[in-house]
């Protein structure tokens, strides 16, 4: 265990700079991590909420556990784009075509973070912009 009186305030300052930088997935199961190791939840408990002030409305924060998966453009290698649908939807030639040329499209909905993250990385090495919501 620290002292707390034995950390330097640059340390501290070098942490937040760290943990400003994380990404929103990353945040999420940097949160997902520090709950399971320390046996807390980030969420309040029911019936009880916070606020600023007296004229501040109280907000909860839910975790979101499904994911939208979608296609923002096919970039420029729209036939390993169309094959890579494919594989992920299961869908035939056709269709998968005109998911890519018709993008902005929906490729998955209600997905676990990692299954949308696996599905982001393959269409993006496809050359692929994808977004997560």
């Amino acid at each position: 265990m620290y002292n707390v009186e034995l950390i330097k305030m640059s340390d501290l300052a070098k942490l937040v700079d760290d943990l400003s930088s994380l990404t929103i997935l990353e945040a999420a199961e940097l949160s997902k991590i520090l709950e399971e190791k320390w046996h807390v939840s980030a969420a309040a408990p029911i019936g009880i909420t916070a606020s600023v002030s007296d004229s501040a409305p109280a907000t909860t924060v839910e975790e979101k556990n499904e994911f939208d998966v979608i296609l923002s453009t096919a970039g420029t290698k729209k036939i390993n784009v169309i094959k890579e649908i494919r594989a992920i939807t299961g869908l035939g030639l056709k269709d998968a075509k005109d998911l890519v040329e018709g993008a902005p499209q929906l490729i998955k909905d209600a997905v676990s973070r990692e299954e949308a993250q696996k599905i982001k990385n393959k269409l993006e090495e496809t050359g692929a912009v994808i977004e997560i919501k």
